[in-house]
């Protein structure tokens, strides 16, 4: 008669055997999951795209558009930022440029005509955002209509009144060393810029990750109804986002200050309509849903620099605006078409989303 198995003998043996293997599952499953989604899926894209690009536009290269392209990618990723914190809770800020526009205004205010110190003027702007971004939430909460009807109407209230108060007129007595900040080189290659988007990517991600308030932000957008009945308070976190989403705009208009060495009402184009298809890109690519409940703070990042390496690229091969405008135009409906089978498939697979 055969001897009996260790598993025949101990029971346990098999259940110690699986979870053995648990970790190493997990393992395997966590790096599917990472190969699947859009943020390796972006590390390739913007790979492929440098390659292209060191390959057939010399310039591409250079010390100078490295350092070109990482100032301006820096810029692309606030606005990127910006939006997100928004969309997160299944809204839209389409003010986002007008509210970087005024922010900016009001820097150029404060230094040149009150004469203020530069660290008490860039407190004055990042007020100035967070003030525009609460009236957004307010009017938001209080009406009761989408954030799409009211930050319309915002977008060209305080592009308007920003005008009207400054006779659409640039304030070019910036700070020296501001000026300085926005030109200096690390290395040869990174601005400084990118570093500050960097540190503010960090920070949102704690915020998302380790706080009750970013906690209560995706739960808001998940599930509004059941997130009240759990004690969120939905209003005071949806004005809460939009705050926040004006104090980035703040921060990366003032980056367009600092790049310039002035402010200019023109700088995110009419009613800052310049910013908008950059600011919805960054998120949407980095797989943000627009429907509210997933965030993903590195993914903007990652969307958001795609963007910027795809159309510095693409300058460098001479498309015109119309074309480069239609190609970003066309990247975004993919994506979100892209997003919107991906969902889909994995709801009939029956697994979780990553």
């Amino acid at each position: 008669m055969a001897s009996p198995t260790p598993t025949e003998l101990d029971p346990s043996s098999e259940l110690d055997a699986v979870a053995d293997r648990g970790p190493l599952l997990s393992r395997e499953s966590q790096t599917l999951r990472f190969l699947l989604s859009n943020e390796f899926g972006l590390i390739v894209l913007i790979a492929i795209f440098a390659g292209v690009f060191s390959l057939f536009t010399p310039g591409f290269t250079s010390p100078f558009n490295q350092f070109t392209l990482g100032r301006t990618m820096a810029i692309d990723i606030m606005i990127g930022f910006s939006m997100m914190v928004v969309i997160v809770t299944g809204g839209l800020n389409l003010s986002v440029g007008a509210i970087g526009v005024c922010a900016a205004i009001g820097f150029g205010w404060l230094v040149e005509t009150l004469g203020l110190p530069l660290p008490m003027a860039l407190l004055g702007a990042l007020a100035l955002g967070a003030t525009l971004g609460t009236v957004n939430g307010i009017l938001i909460v209080r009406s009761g209509l989408h954030s799409f009807i009211i930050t319309l109407a915002t977008m060209s209230i305080f592009f308007g009144v920003m005008v009207f108060l400054t006779h659409a007129e640039a304030f070019r007595i910036i700070p020296p060393e501001m000026s300085a900040f926005g030109k200096m080189r690390i290395l040869s290659y990174v601005s400084p810029l990118l570093l500050i988007s960097i540190a503010v990517g960090v920070l949102l991600t704690c915020l998302y990750r380790l706080t009750p308030l970013g906690r209560e932000m995706l739960a808001a957008g998940a599930k509004a109804a059941a997130a009240e009945l759990s004690g969120v308070r939905i209003g005071r976190t949806f004005v809460i986002c939009h705050s926040l989403s004006g104090v980035l705009a703040a921060i990366a208009a003032t980056m367009v200050v600092a790049r310039n060495g002035a402010a200019i009402p023109s700088m995110a184009g009419g009613l800052g309509q310049d910013w908008l298809l950059p600011a919805v890109l960054g998120p949407v690519l980095g797989g943000t849903l627009l429907t509210g409940g997933r965030v993903s703070v590195f993914g903007t990042f990652l969307g958001s620099a795609f963007v910027t390496t795809l159309t510095n690229g693409l300058l460098q091969f001479r498309v015109g605006e119309f074309w480069l405008q239609t190609w970003l135009g066309g990247l975004l409906l993919l994506a979100v078409l892209i997003d919107l089978a991906r969902r889909r498939y994995l709801a009939r697979g029956g697994r979780r989303m990553a």
